[in-house]
Protein backbone atom coordinates (compact mmCIF):
# COMPACT_ATOMS: atom_id res chain seq x y z
CA UNK A 1 0.00 0.00 0.00
CA UNK A 2 2.87 2.37 0.89
CA UNK A 3 4.59 1.64 -2.46
CA UNK A 4 1.36 2.36 -4.33
CA UNK A 5 0.82 5.64 -2.46
CA UNK A 6 4.42 6.68 -3.14
CA UNK A 7 4.01 5.94 -6.85
CA UNK A 8 0.81 7.99 -7.02
CA UNK A 9 2.45 10.95 -5.24
CA UNK A 10 5.39 10.73 -7.67
CA UNK A 11 3.06 11.00 -10.66
CA UNK A 12 1.31 14.01 -9.11
CA UNK A 13 4.66 15.76 -8.58
CA UNK A 14 5.72 15.09 -12.19
CA UNK A 15 2.40 16.30 -13.57
CA UNK A 16 2.66 19.49 -11.55
CA UNK A 17 6.15 20.10 -12.88
CA UNK A 18 4.98 19.77 -16.49
CA UNK A 19 2.28 22.44 -16.32
CA UNK A 20 2.62 26.14 -15.48
CA UNK A 21 0.88 27.39 -12.35
CA UNK A 22 -2.13 28.37 -14.46
CA UNK A 23 -3.08 25.13 -16.18
CA UNK A 24 -6.39 26.43 -17.50
CA UNK A 25 -6.54 29.15 -20.12
CA UNK A 26 -6.34 32.64 -18.64
CA UNK A 27 -9.00 35.13 -19.73
CA UNK A 28 -8.03 36.71 -23.03
CA UNK A 29 -8.88 40.11 -21.55
CA UNK A 30 -5.79 39.85 -19.31
CA UNK A 31 -3.48 40.02 -22.32
CA UNK A 32 -1.99 43.36 -23.41
CA UNK A 33 -3.88 45.12 -26.19
CA UNK A 34 -2.86 44.16 -29.71
CA UNK A 35 -1.31 47.09 -31.61
CA UNK A 36 -3.21 48.10 -34.73
CA UNK A 37 -1.35 47.23 -37.94
CA UNK A 38 -0.32 50.00 -40.29
CA UNK A 39 -2.02 50.12 -43.71
CA UNK A 40 1.20 48.75 -45.26
CA UNK A 41 1.24 45.81 -42.86
CA UNK A 42 -2.30 44.79 -43.81
CA UNK A 43 -1.36 44.20 -47.45
CA UNK A 44 0.32 40.83 -46.94
CA UNK A 45 1.17 38.97 -43.72
CA UNK A 46 4.87 38.56 -43.02
CA UNK A 47 4.99 34.88 -43.99
CA UNK A 48 3.93 35.64 -47.55
CA UNK A 49 7.26 37.45 -48.01
CA UNK A 50 9.34 34.95 -46.02
CA UNK A 51 12.12 32.56 -47.01
CA UNK A 52 12.19 29.87 -44.32
CA UNK A 53 15.07 27.68 -43.20
CA UNK A 54 14.30 24.36 -41.47
CA UNK A 55 16.74 23.47 -38.67
CA UNK A 56 17.23 20.25 -36.73
CA UNK A 57 18.79 21.81 -33.63
CA UNK A 58 20.66 18.63 -32.67
CA UNK A 59 22.60 18.76 -35.94
CA UNK A 60 23.18 22.46 -36.61
CA UNK A 61 26.04 23.74 -34.45
CA UNK A 62 27.41 22.71 -31.04
CA UNK A 63 28.81 25.42 -28.75
CA UNK A 64 29.11 23.62 -25.41
CA UNK A 65 31.16 20.62 -26.52
CA UNK A 66 28.67 17.83 -25.86
CA UNK A 67 28.42 16.72 -29.48
CA UNK A 68 24.86 18.01 -29.80
CA UNK A 69 23.73 21.19 -31.53
CA UNK A 70 22.18 23.87 -29.35
CA UNK A 71 20.26 27.14 -29.31
CA UNK A 72 23.45 29.16 -28.84
CA UNK A 73 24.83 27.49 -31.95
CA UNK A 74 21.94 28.81 -34.02
CA UNK A 75 22.40 32.25 -32.46
CA UNK A 76 26.06 32.23 -33.50
CA UNK A 77 25.08 31.34 -37.08
CA UNK A 78 22.37 33.99 -37.53
CA UNK A 79 24.74 36.12 -39.60
CA UNK A 80 25.25 33.16 -41.93
CA UNK A 81 21.50 32.70 -42.28
CA UNK A 82 20.98 36.40 -42.88
CA UNK A 83 23.61 36.37 -45.62
CA UNK A 84 21.84 33.37 -47.15
CA UNK A 85 18.72 35.53 -47.45
CA UNK A 86 16.77 33.78 -44.70
CA UNK A 87 14.19 35.84 -42.84
CA UNK A 88 12.32 33.05 -41.04
CA UNK A 89 13.32 29.82 -39.25
CA UNK A 90 11.41 26.63 -38.48
CA UNK A 91 12.92 24.68 -35.59
CA UNK A 92 12.17 20.97 -35.47
CA UNK A 93 10.96 19.85 -31.99
CA UNK A 94 12.70 21.60 -29.10
CA UNK A 95 10.74 20.06 -26.20
CA UNK A 96 12.07 17.40 -23.80
CA UNK A 97 11.71 13.96 -25.37
CA UNK A 98 13.08 10.43 -24.91
CA UNK A 99 13.94 10.24 -28.62
CA UNK A 100 16.69 11.92 -30.62
CA UNK A 101 14.17 13.56 -33.00
CA UNK A 102 11.78 14.97 -30.41
CA UNK A 103 8.45 14.09 -31.99
CA UNK A 104 7.32 12.30 -28.81
CA UNK A 105 7.03 15.10 -26.26
CA UNK A 106 7.16 14.62 -22.48
CA UNK A 107 6.80 18.29 -21.49
CA UNK A 108 5.24 20.95 -23.73
CA UNK A 109 6.22 23.82 -21.42
CA UNK A 110 9.99 23.32 -21.41
CA UNK A 111 12.93 23.05 -23.81
CA UNK A 112 15.21 20.07 -24.31
CA UNK A 113 18.08 20.56 -21.84
CA UNK A 114 20.50 19.06 -24.40
CA UNK A 115 19.80 22.13 -26.54
CA UNK A 116 20.26 24.65 -23.73
CA UNK A 117 18.05 26.56 -21.31
CA UNK A 118 14.87 28.53 -21.83
CA UNK A 119 16.98 31.67 -21.40
CA UNK A 120 19.23 30.45 -24.24
CA UNK A 121 16.17 29.98 -26.41
CA UNK A 122 14.78 33.41 -25.53
CA UNK A 123 18.15 34.94 -26.38
CA UNK A 124 18.00 33.22 -29.78
CA UNK A 125 14.53 34.68 -30.31
CA UNK A 126 15.72 38.14 -29.33
CA UNK A 127 18.79 38.07 -31.57
CA UNK A 128 16.78 36.71 -34.49
CA UNK A 129 14.11 39.37 -34.08
CA UNK A 130 16.78 42.09 -34.06
CA UNK A 131 17.69 40.89 -37.55
CA UNK A 132 14.10 40.75 -38.74
CA UNK A 133 14.09 36.93 -38.61
CA UNK A 134 10.92 35.20 -37.38
CA UNK A 135 11.06 31.85 -35.57
CA UNK A 136 8.36 29.16 -35.50
CA UNK A 137 8.65 25.90 -33.58
CA UNK A 138 7.40 22.40 -34.27
CA UNK A 139 4.15 21.68 -32.41
CA UNK A 140 3.19 18.03 -31.99
CA UNK A 141 -0.54 18.14 -31.28
CA UNK A 142 -1.60 14.68 -32.45
CA UNK A 143 0.13 12.65 -29.75
CA UNK A 144 2.42 12.75 -26.73
CA UNK A 145 5.24 10.45 -25.71
CA UNK A 146 4.21 7.26 -23.93
CA UNK A 147 6.53 8.60 -21.21
CA UNK A 148 4.58 11.85 -20.84
CA UNK A 149 3.25 12.04 -17.26
CA UNK A 150 -0.32 12.42 -18.56
CA UNK A 151 -0.10 9.08 -20.36
CA UNK A 152 1.80 7.35 -17.55
CA UNK A 153 -1.04 8.29 -15.22
CA UNK A 154 -3.73 7.50 -17.83
CA UNK A 155 -2.23 4.04 -18.30
CA UNK A 156 -2.43 3.29 -14.58
CA UNK A 157 -6.03 2.13 -14.95
CA UNK A 158 -9.60 2.98 -16.02
CA UNK A 159 -10.17 5.22 -13.00
CA UNK A 160 -7.35 7.62 -13.85
CA UNK A 161 -8.42 11.27 -14.24
CA UNK A 162 -6.32 11.36 -17.43
CA UNK A 163 -7.70 8.15 -18.91
CA UNK A 164 -10.04 10.03 -21.26
CA UNK A 165 -7.18 12.23 -22.47
CA UNK A 166 -6.23 9.32 -24.73
CA UNK A 167 -8.18 6.84 -26.85
CA UNK A 168 -8.91 3.38 -25.45
CA UNK A 169 -10.52 0.15 -26.60
CA UNK A 170 -11.19 -3.28 -25.14
CA UNK A 171 -9.74 -4.89 -28.27
CA UNK A 172 -7.00 -4.19 -30.81
CA UNK A 173 -9.06 -3.53 -33.93
CA UNK A 174 -6.02 -2.65 -36.08
CA UNK A 175 -2.25 -2.37 -35.90
CA UNK A 176 -2.68 1.19 -34.57
CA UNK A 177 -3.88 -0.22 -31.23
CA UNK A 178 -1.35 -1.15 -28.55
CA UNK A 179 -1.59 -3.13 -25.32
CA UNK A 180 -1.88 -0.91 -22.28
CA UNK A 181 -3.06 -1.46 -18.74
CA UNK A 182 -6.69 -2.63 -18.75
CA UNK A 183 -7.21 -2.08 -22.45
CA UNK A 184 -5.63 -0.99 -25.72
CA UNK A 185 -4.67 2.57 -26.61
CA UNK A 186 -4.61 4.17 -30.06
CA UNK A 187 -1.22 5.26 -31.39
CA UNK A 188 -1.17 5.73 -35.14
CA UNK A 189 2.58 6.29 -35.48
CA UNK A 190 3.87 3.83 -32.87
CA UNK A 191 3.22 2.51 -29.37
CA UNK A 192 5.63 5.19 -28.13
CA UNK A 193 3.29 7.95 -29.41
CA UNK A 194 -0.25 7.54 -27.99
CA UNK A 195 -2.80 9.77 -29.73
CA UNK A 196 -4.52 12.46 -27.70
CA UNK A 197 -8.32 12.48 -27.50
CA UNK A 198 -9.49 15.84 -28.83
CA UNK A 199 -13.11 14.93 -28.26
CA UNK A 200 -12.28 15.67 -24.64
CA UNK A 201 -12.49 19.46 -24.13
CA UNK A 202 -9.90 19.23 -21.34
CA UNK A 203 -7.28 18.22 -23.91
CA UNK A 204 -8.13 21.19 -26.11
CA UNK A 205 -8.01 23.54 -23.11
CA UNK A 206 -4.59 22.24 -22.11
CA UNK A 207 -3.17 22.63 -25.63
CA UNK A 208 -4.61 26.12 -25.96
CA UNK A 209 -2.98 27.03 -22.67
CA UNK A 210 0.32 25.72 -24.01
CA UNK A 211 -0.06 27.72 -27.24
CA UNK A 212 -0.69 30.86 -25.18
CA UNK A 213 2.46 30.15 -23.19
CA UNK A 214 4.69 29.95 -26.26
CA UNK A 215 3.11 32.87 -28.13
CA UNK A 216 2.54 35.26 -25.26
CA UNK A 217 5.02 34.33 -22.53
CA UNK A 218 7.97 33.10 -24.62
CA UNK A 219 7.36 35.08 -27.81
CA UNK A 220 7.66 32.62 -30.70
CA UNK A 221 6.15 33.73 -34.00
CA UNK A 222 4.09 30.62 -34.66
CA UNK A 223 4.12 26.89 -35.18
CA UNK A 224 4.62 24.14 -37.71
CA UNK A 225 1.81 21.67 -36.95
CA UNK A 226 3.04 18.08 -37.18
CA UNK A 227 0.72 15.37 -38.58
CA UNK A 228 -2.17 17.83 -38.83
CA UNK A 229 -4.43 15.55 -40.87
CA UNK A 230 -4.45 12.81 -38.21
CA UNK A 231 -5.84 14.83 -35.29
CA UNK A 232 -9.31 13.29 -34.84
CA UNK A 233 -10.43 9.94 -36.21
CA UNK A 234 -13.95 9.10 -37.34
CA UNK A 235 -14.41 5.34 -37.25
CA UNK A 236 -12.02 3.80 -39.77
CA UNK A 237 -11.22 7.17 -41.31
CA UNK A 238 -8.01 8.38 -39.71
CA UNK A 239 -7.07 11.41 -41.79
CA UNK A 240 -8.63 14.64 -43.09
CA UNK A 241 -11.86 14.08 -41.16
CA UNK A 242 -14.52 16.74 -40.75
CA UNK A 243 -13.92 16.62 -37.00
CA UNK A 244 -10.26 17.54 -37.60
CA UNK A 245 -11.26 20.47 -39.80
CA UNK A 246 -13.80 21.65 -37.21
CA UNK A 247 -11.22 21.47 -34.42
CA UNK A 248 -8.71 23.52 -36.41
CA UNK A 249 -11.35 26.19 -37.02
CA UNK A 250 -11.60 26.69 -33.27
CA UNK A 251 -7.83 26.52 -32.94
CA UNK A 252 -7.42 29.22 -35.61
CA UNK A 253 -9.77 31.57 -33.78
CA UNK A 254 -7.93 30.91 -30.54
CA UNK A 255 -4.35 31.51 -31.62
CA UNK A 256 -5.31 34.58 -33.66
CA UNK A 257 -6.96 36.00 -30.52
CA UNK A 258 -3.63 35.61 -28.73
CA UNK A 259 -1.48 37.03 -31.52
CA UNK A 260 -3.07 38.05 -34.85
CA UNK A 261 0.33 37.94 -36.56
CA UNK A 262 1.08 34.39 -35.37
CA UNK A 263 1.69 31.94 -38.21
CA UNK A 264 0.85 28.26 -38.48
CA UNK A 265 1.91 25.95 -41.29
CA UNK A 266 0.48 22.45 -41.30
CA UNK A 267 2.02 19.18 -42.37
CA UNK A 268 -0.65 17.30 -44.31
CA UNK A 269 1.58 14.67 -45.82
CA UNK A 270 1.07 14.24 -49.58
CA UNK A 271 -1.27 17.23 -49.88
CA UNK A 272 -1.83 18.77 -53.29
CA UNK A 273 -3.53 22.09 -53.97
CA UNK A 274 -7.09 20.81 -53.48
CA UNK A 275 -6.31 19.37 -50.02
CA UNK A 276 -4.25 22.44 -49.15
CA UNK A 277 -7.30 24.57 -49.93
CA UNK A 278 -9.48 22.56 -47.54
CA UNK A 279 -7.31 23.58 -44.55
CA UNK A 280 -6.41 27.14 -45.53
CA UNK A 281 -8.14 30.38 -44.57
CA UNK A 282 -10.01 29.54 -41.38
CA UNK A 283 -7.94 26.67 -39.92
CA UNK A 284 -4.22 27.11 -40.62
CA UNK A 285 -2.40 29.95 -42.34
CA UNK A 286 -0.63 27.67 -44.78
CA UNK A 287 -0.12 23.99 -45.63
CA UNK A 288 2.94 22.40 -47.22
CA UNK A 289 2.16 21.65 -50.86
CA UNK A 290 3.72 18.24 -51.49
CA UNK A 291 2.41 18.29 -55.06
CA UNK A 292 4.60 21.30 -55.82
CA UNK A 293 7.57 19.65 -54.13
CA UNK A 294 7.17 16.52 -56.25
CA UNK A 295 6.79 18.70 -59.35
CA UNK A 296 10.07 20.49 -58.68
CA UNK A 297 12.01 17.31 -57.93
CA UNK A 298 10.48 15.10 -60.63
CA UNK A 299 10.85 17.67 -63.39
CA UNK A 300 14.52 18.22 -62.60
CA UNK A 301 15.28 14.53 -62.13
CA UNK A 302 13.27 13.48 -65.18
CA UNK A 303 14.52 16.44 -67.25
CA UNK A 304 10.96 17.31 -68.31
CA UNK A 305 8.69 20.24 -67.46
CA UNK A 306 5.59 18.05 -67.15
CA UNK A 307 5.79 17.53 -63.37
CA UNK A 308 6.21 21.14 -62.34
CA UNK A 309 3.82 22.42 -65.03
CA UNK A 310 1.15 20.02 -63.81
CA UNK A 311 1.60 21.10 -60.18
CA UNK A 312 1.36 24.76 -61.17
CA UNK A 313 -1.80 24.11 -63.21
CA UNK A 314 -3.45 22.37 -60.24
CA UNK A 315 -2.47 25.25 -57.99
CA UNK A 316 -3.83 27.82 -60.43
CA UNK A 317 -7.09 25.89 -60.41
CA UNK A 318 -7.48 25.34 -56.65
CA UNK A 319 -5.19 27.89 -54.94
CA UNK A 320 -4.56 30.67 -57.48
CA UNK A 321 -3.08 32.93 -54.80
CA UNK A 322 -0.44 30.21 -54.08
CA UNK A 323 -0.95 30.76 -50.34
CA UNK A 324 0.93 27.64 -49.31
CA UNK A 325 4.42 26.50 -48.31
CA UNK A 326 6.82 25.07 -50.89
CA UNK A 327 9.99 23.00 -50.51
CA UNK A 328 12.25 20.53 -52.30
CA UNK A 329 12.67 17.81 -49.66
CA UNK A 330 12.41 17.85 -45.87
CA UNK A 331 13.56 15.95 -42.77
CA UNK A 332 11.37 12.94 -43.62
CA UNK A 333 12.71 12.44 -47.14
CA UNK A 334 16.00 11.58 -48.80
CA UNK A 335 17.96 14.77 -49.27
CA UNK A 336 17.66 16.66 -52.54
CA UNK A 337 21.28 16.16 -53.58
CA UNK A 338 21.00 12.42 -52.94
CA UNK A 339 17.86 12.25 -55.07
CA UNK A 340 19.93 13.90 -57.82
CA UNK A 341 22.86 11.50 -57.25
CA UNK A 342 25.20 14.39 -56.48
CA UNK A 343 24.49 16.27 -59.71
CA UNK A 344 25.26 19.94 -59.05
CA UNK A 345 23.51 21.13 -62.22
CA UNK A 346 20.27 19.48 -61.14
CA UNK A 347 20.56 20.92 -57.63
CA UNK A 348 20.91 24.41 -59.09
CA UNK A 349 17.97 23.94 -61.45
CA UNK A 350 15.80 22.74 -58.54
CA UNK A 351 16.83 25.77 -56.48
CA UNK A 352 15.70 27.99 -59.36
CA UNK A 353 12.29 26.32 -59.53
CA UNK A 354 11.79 26.65 -55.76
CA UNK A 355 12.98 30.23 -55.35
CA UNK A 356 11.34 31.72 -58.43
CA UNK A 357 7.93 30.12 -57.83
CA UNK A 358 5.10 31.66 -55.81
CA UNK A 359 4.37 30.30 -52.35
CA UNK A 360 6.46 30.50 -49.18
CA UNK A 361 9.71 28.54 -49.75
CA UNK A 362 11.35 26.38 -47.07
CA UNK A 363 15.02 25.38 -47.38
CA UNK A 364 16.15 22.32 -45.39
CA UNK A 365 19.40 23.01 -43.53
CA UNK A 366 22.41 21.94 -45.61
CA UNK A 367 20.40 21.86 -48.82
CA UNK A 368 22.06 25.10 -49.85
CA UNK A 369 25.51 23.47 -49.85
CA UNK A 370 24.44 20.15 -51.36
CA UNK A 371 24.52 17.91 -48.29
CA UNK A 372 23.55 14.34 -49.07
CA UNK A 373 21.66 11.79 -47.01
CA UNK A 374 19.43 8.77 -47.50
CA UNK A 375 17.22 7.02 -44.98
CA UNK A 376 17.27 5.77 -42.23
CA UNK A 377 16.05 9.05 -40.77
CA UNK A 378 19.19 9.72 -38.73
CA UNK A 379 21.17 9.85 -41.96
CA UNK A 380 18.99 12.54 -43.51
CA UNK A 381 19.49 14.65 -40.35
CA UNK A 382 23.28 14.53 -40.05
CA UNK A 383 25.43 17.37 -38.63
CA UNK A 384 25.72 20.53 -40.70
CA UNK A 385 28.96 20.64 -42.72
CA UNK A 386 30.57 23.95 -41.78
CA UNK A 387 34.19 23.27 -42.77
CA UNK A 388 36.78 20.62 -43.65
CA UNK A 389 37.94 20.55 -40.03
CA UNK A 390 37.33 17.55 -37.79
CA UNK A 391 33.66 16.63 -37.45
CA UNK A 392 32.83 19.07 -40.26
CA UNK A 393 33.36 21.99 -37.88
CA UNK A 394 30.09 21.04 -36.17
CA UNK A 395 31.56 20.21 -32.75
CA UNK A 396 34.86 19.90 -30.88
CA UNK A 397 33.57 16.74 -29.21
CA UNK A 398 32.33 13.39 -30.48
CA UNK A 399 29.23 14.28 -32.53
CA UNK A 400 25.91 12.62 -31.74
CA UNK A 401 26.22 11.10 -35.20
CA UNK A 402 29.19 11.24 -37.54
CA UNK A 403 28.93 13.76 -40.39
CA UNK A 404 28.62 12.59 -44.00
CA UNK A 405 31.84 11.27 -45.50
CA UNK A 406 32.02 14.06 -48.12
CA UNK A 407 32.24 16.95 -45.65
CA UNK A 408 35.81 17.85 -46.63
CA UNK A 409 34.62 18.55 -50.20
CA UNK A 410 31.14 19.86 -49.35
CA UNK A 411 31.04 22.53 -46.66
CA UNK A 412 30.20 26.16 -46.03
CA UNK A 413 33.80 27.42 -45.74
CA UNK A 414 34.82 25.93 -49.08
CA UNK A 415 31.72 27.04 -50.97
CA UNK A 416 31.88 30.49 -49.45
CA UNK A 417 35.02 31.16 -51.50
CA UNK A 418 33.72 29.64 -54.73
CA UNK A 419 31.60 32.02 -56.81
CA UNK A 420 30.19 29.06 -58.77
CA UNK A 421 29.18 27.08 -55.67
CA UNK A 422 25.67 25.97 -54.84
CA UNK A 423 25.77 28.13 -51.70
CA UNK A 424 26.45 31.31 -53.67
CA UNK A 425 23.84 30.24 -56.21
CA UNK A 426 21.25 30.13 -53.41
CA UNK A 427 22.41 33.49 -52.10
CA UNK A 428 21.96 35.10 -55.50
CA UNK A 429 18.47 33.66 -55.95
CA UNK A 430 17.23 34.62 -52.48
CA UNK A 431 18.51 38.16 -53.00
CA UNK A 432 16.64 38.40 -56.31
CA UNK A 433 13.49 37.01 -54.74
CA UNK A 434 13.53 39.51 -51.88
CA UNK A 435 14.33 42.45 -54.19
CA UNK A 436 11.70 41.75 -56.84
CA UNK A 437 7.99 41.63 -55.89
CA UNK A 438 7.21 39.67 -59.06
CA UNK A 439 9.43 36.79 -57.88
CA UNK A 440 8.24 36.97 -54.29
CA UNK A 441 4.50 37.47 -54.06
CA UNK A 442 3.60 37.87 -57.70
CA UNK A 443 1.39 35.84 -60.02
CA UNK A 444 2.64 33.10 -62.36
CA UNK A 445 1.76 32.26 -65.97
CA UNK A 446 3.00 29.14 -67.74
CA UNK A 447 4.42 29.47 -71.24
CA UNK A 448 4.43 27.04 -74.11
CA UNK A 449 8.03 26.09 -74.94
CA UNK A 450 7.69 23.51 -77.76
CA UNK A 451 10.23 21.42 -75.87
CA UNK A 452 9.56 19.42 -72.66
CA UNK A 453 13.15 20.02 -71.58
CA UNK A 454 12.51 23.74 -71.22
CA UNK A 455 10.64 25.33 -68.32
CA UNK A 456 9.39 28.89 -68.78
CA UNK A 457 7.06 31.09 -66.73
CA UNK A 458 6.20 34.77 -66.51
CA UNK A 459 6.06 36.19 -62.99
CA UNK A 460 4.00 39.36 -62.57
CA UNK A 461 3.49 41.96 -59.86
CA UNK A 462 1.94 45.26 -60.86
CA UNK A 463 4.01 46.67 -63.71
CA UNK A 464 6.94 44.31 -63.09
CA UNK A 465 7.12 41.28 -65.39
CA UNK A 466 9.90 38.71 -65.08
CA UNK A 467 10.67 35.79 -67.39
CA UNK A 468 12.16 32.66 -65.79
CA UNK A 469 13.72 30.18 -68.22
CA UNK A 470 15.40 26.86 -67.29
CA UNK A 471 17.04 24.15 -69.37
CA UNK A 472 16.16 20.98 -67.44
CA UNK A 473 18.41 18.74 -69.54
CA UNK A 474 22.09 17.82 -69.34
CA UNK A 475 22.57 18.80 -73.00
CA UNK A 476 22.28 22.17 -74.79
CA UNK A 477 18.85 23.02 -76.22
CA UNK A 478 18.32 25.17 -79.30
CA UNK A 479 15.03 23.73 -80.67
CA UNK A 480 12.54 25.63 -78.55
CA UNK A 481 10.37 28.73 -78.74
CA UNK A 482 8.26 30.53 -76.19
CA UNK A 483 4.63 31.56 -76.46
CA UNK A 484 2.75 33.70 -73.94
CA UNK A 485 -0.97 33.10 -74.42
CA UNK A 486 -2.27 35.60 -71.83
CA UNK A 487 -2.41 39.36 -72.42
CA UNK A 488 0.02 40.44 -69.71
CA UNK A 489 2.56 42.74 -71.38
CA UNK A 490 2.52 46.19 -72.96
CA UNK A 491 2.50 46.17 -76.74
CA UNK A 492 5.66 47.06 -78.59
CA UNK A 493 9.27 45.94 -78.68
CA UNK A 494 10.76 44.91 -75.32
CA UNK A 495 14.49 44.62 -74.68
CA UNK A 496 14.83 42.21 -71.72
CA UNK A 497 17.06 43.19 -68.81
CA UNK A 498 19.24 40.33 -67.53
CA UNK A 499 18.77 39.66 -63.81
CA UNK A 500 20.35 36.22 -63.64
CA UNK A 501 22.67 34.45 -66.07
CA UNK A 502 25.54 35.66 -68.21
CA UNK A 503 23.68 35.87 -71.51
CA UNK A 504 21.55 38.78 -72.73
CA UNK A 505 18.24 37.99 -74.39
CA UNK A 506 17.07 39.15 -77.80
CA UNK A 507 14.26 41.65 -78.01
CA UNK A 508 10.66 40.48 -78.22
CA UNK A 509 7.72 42.03 -80.06
CA UNK A 510 4.47 42.08 -78.08
CA UNK A 511 1.06 42.33 -79.72
CA UNK A 512 -2.25 42.31 -77.81
CA UNK A 513 -0.19 41.76 -74.65
CA UNK A 514 1.15 38.43 -75.96
CA UNK A 515 4.00 36.99 -77.97
CA UNK A 516 4.75 33.75 -79.80
CA UNK A 517 7.69 32.07 -81.49
CA UNK A 518 10.09 33.89 -79.17
CA UNK A 519 13.61 32.52 -78.76
CA UNK A 520 15.39 34.78 -76.26
CA UNK A 521 18.66 32.81 -76.39
CA UNK A 522 19.85 30.79 -79.36
CA UNK A 523 21.15 27.90 -77.26
CA UNK A 524 20.30 27.11 -73.63
CA UNK A 525 23.24 25.61 -71.74
CA UNK A 526 22.75 22.36 -69.77
CA UNK A 527 20.82 22.87 -66.52
CA UNK A 528 21.22 26.63 -66.96
CA UNK A 529 18.71 29.12 -65.57
CA UNK A 530 18.00 32.57 -67.01
CA UNK A 531 15.96 35.34 -65.43
CA UNK A 532 14.99 38.48 -67.39
CA UNK A 533 12.98 41.54 -66.48
CA UNK A 534 10.60 42.33 -69.32
CA UNK A 535 8.86 45.34 -67.78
Amino acid sequence: MQKRLFALLSVIVILTACVPATSTPAPISTLPPTPQPTPEATQLPWWRNAIFYEIFVRSFYDTDGNGIGDFNGITQKLDYLQELGINAIWLMPIHPSPSYHGYDVINYYAVNSEYGTMDDFKNLLSEAHKRGIHIVIDLVLNHTSSQHPFFVEANSGPDSKYRNWYIWSDAAVSSDWHQGNAGYYFGHFCDCMPDLNYRNPEVTAQMENMVRFWLHDVGVDGFRIDAAKHLIEEGNKIEDTQSTHDWFKGFYTFYKSIEPEAYTVGEVYGAGASVVKSYTGDQLDQIFNFEMSSGFINSVNGESNSGVNSAIKFALQDMPDFNFATFLTNHDQNRTMSVFNGNLGKAKAAATLLLTSPGTPFIYYGEEIGMQGKKPDEDIRLPMQWSADANAGFTTATPWRAPASDYQQVNVALENEDSASLLNYYRTLTKLRLEHPALNGGEISLMETDNPGVYAVLRSSGSEKILVLVNLKDTPISDYQLSLEESLLSDGVIVPKTLFGTTDATQVTVSDGKFSGYKPINELSPYQSYIFQLQ
